[in-house]
């Protein structure tokens, strides 16, 4: 019943030291266009903004109750029905399945709570894994950014992917067996 104890709920001031611990950890910031250790003060003008961003929604994921994870909804944009997102598990320990578990809710989020038509990412390429799993979720590749970013030195490139919310509904529940089970990783 792994599914069944997660949420997303909406960030708050509270959870702003869990956010830029998460952040500046090795293994999460490895995935980040910005790489760089983020001082405490620009990680305090950065949350200031975000909580009143018009543009965006930012939720923590949740496991019984335990925040394990963040996730992000940019350049939200109703005329055009679409925006980005990106996630992170903060938690090393999250249990199996816990990443899956984010996805659903977040698809789950942009499609009937947001209301948005796409929903779109952009992964490097070394980041196979997670590229999978949006695959897994139904995103499509619909591009890629070649040699767009230096990264530890080299330039990477950039798989660009979306997600559309008609088919969003079915897709879900054949994804839900395994996510339920917290068999996905």
């Amino acid at each position: 019943m792994f599914y069944a104890d997660c949420r997303l709920r909406p960030l708050s001031q509270d959870d702003s030291a869990r956010v830029l611990s998460w952040r500046n950890q090795d293994r999460v910031r490895a995935g980040m266009y910005s790489d760089h250790i983020i001082t405490q003060d620009e990680h305090d003008r950065w949350f200031a903004a975000a909580l009143i961003d018009p543009t965006a929604v930012y939720c923590i994921f949740e496991h019984q109750d335990r925040p394990l994870g963040f996730v992000s909804f940019t350049a939200i944009n109703l005329v055009h029905d679409r925006c980005t997102w990106a996630f992170y598990l903060g938690e090393a320990d999250a249990p199996r399945g816990s990443g899956a578990a984010m996805e659903l809710l977040a698809l789950d989020h942009v499609f009937d709570v947001i209301g948005i038509g796409k929903l779109c990412c952009e992964v490097f390429v070394f980041n196979a894994g997670v590229v999978r799993l949006h695959q897994r979720f139904g995103f499509v590749e619909e591009g890629r950014f070649v040699r767009h970013y230096r990264k530890n030195g080299e330039m990477q490139d950039i798989v660009c992917l979306a997600r559309f919310a008609e088919g969003w509904a079915t897709d879900r529940a054949a994804l839900m067996p395994s996510v339920f089970k917290g068999e996905a990783a």
